[in-house]
């Protein structure tokens, strides 16, 4: 599968703290709204292996709808927290968007980030789900590994 720019909300997005996705969706966009009929979720992948260091990091992911760009007046579509010890690189994390549910302009990801010194590098894409399957051929690997 090939992705363009605009259904890709982080790209090797390198976290430290509380922030939104580099990239924010705006559905009123020409061409830039969701196709009807075709379940979709948002697919993380982690880069870079999230810091364990003193174990009281902590992150959580919030695939969100907005009216405003940034984000700070969110309607969730789907929320969780994630255990740093599951944020290896490589490993892949999936977020449904909800069928029904009457988007607003702007679609992104909080990420929320607490602890000591919480880091983690992720990209992040919205995906068909029968396209995203872990089952599926689509493979991601982190940055700078070696494909022989």
């Amino acid at each position: 599968m090939i992705l363009d720019k605009l259904s890709t909300l982080s790209d090797a997005q390198a976290l430290t703290a509380t922030a939104i996705s580099t990239n924010v969706v705006d559905l009123l966009a020409a061409g830039r709204g969701l196709p009807d009929g075709t379940p979709l979720e948002v697919v993380l992948t982690v880069d870079v292996a999230a810091d364990a260091t003193t174990g009281d990091e902590t992150y959580a992911v919030s695939v969100d709808t907005s009216a405003v760009v940034g984000l700070t007046t969110p309607t969730q579509l789907c929320s969780r927290s994630i255990a740093r010890t599951a944020l290896t690189a490589g490993s892949r994390h999936h977020f449904p968007l909800p069928s029904g549910v009457d988007m607003l302009r702007y679609l992104g990801i909080n990420y929320t980030l607490g602890g000591t010194t919480p880091t983690v590098t992720v990209t992040a894409s919205v995906q068909p789900v029968n396209m995203a399957s872990e089952t599926g051929v689509n493979h991601h690997y982190p940055s700078g590994s070696v494909i022989e």
